[in-house]
């Protein structure tokens, strides 16, 4: 099947990241996980004790980075400076530390750069993050904007939060949710929304191959319409 490229845009914990995972492997494209190059960033200005609140010191720090040294590989690993943060930029504290810094112009244009830098203009990456199909991709054939309610988004980050070592309870994680909806939804710069030519797909009560197999379809559809 010919390659094109797929946008995965939504709110946080919606399953974008596996979703997307799982589909480039079916389809064997490479797949790029926005929200994680936002993580390595937060990650460095974490381990530099940069106040996330403060944005001139942000940025200042964020000159210091070298946008090289994020890098990824064909298994959808990330690395700063050469060490794999796969496993530790998924920890709430970077998360909610990588929401907040998100929301600075700069911060965004830093990502977004690098990012593209590495596409390019090639074809078969699937992307996914809160800006995806209008900023980075906005010239992706497939377009997705993958949601689900807020309590189900929570229910799901704590199963990942206790698979990844980390114990959570439910009305914390849950308002956390609230928030970074929130935060992403009003900021500023690219705040997060459904693009016209995005096809919505709310998976609050569809299980995870039901969600795949739906963007298969839709994927298949657009490559045989564009025959």
């Amino acid at each position: 099947m010919k390659k094109i490229n797929i946008a995965i845009d939504g709110p946080s914990g919606a399953g974008k990241s596996s979703v997307s995972e799982a589909l480039a492997k079916k389809l064997n494209y490479i797949f790029i996980n926005t929200g994680s190059f936002y993580r390595a960033v937060a990650l460095y200005s974490l381990r530099n004790n940069i106040d996330p609140t403060d944005e001139n010191e942000v940025i200042a720090n964020l000159q210091t980075l070298n946008p090289h040294s994020i890098t990824i590989n064909n298994q959808e690993q990330i690395f700063l400076d050469g060490e794999n943060i796969t496993n530790t930029i998924r920890a709430d504290q970077i998360s909610k530390y990588a929401s907040q810094i998100a929301a600075y112009k700069l911060v965004r244009e830093f990502v977004v750069n690098r990012i593209q830098h590495i596409t390019k203009n090639d074809k078969g990456y699937i992307m996914d993050g809160r800006d995806t199909t209008f900023r980075i991709m906005p010239y992706a054939e497939v377009k997705i904007f993958l949601t689900a309610s807020a309590s189900e988004r929570a229910k799901r980050r704590i199963k990942q939060n206790y698979e990844s070592g980390y114990n959570t309870d439910y009305q914390t994680v849950y308002e956390e949710v609230k928030q970074r909806d929130y935060q992403d939804s009003h900021r500023a710069t690219d705040p997060l929304h459904k693009v016209e030519d995005a096809i919505e797909i709310d998976c609050t009560e569809m299980n995870f191959e039901a969600v795949l197999n739906k963007i298969i379809e839709i994927v298949e559809s657009k490559v045989n319409d564009a025959k």
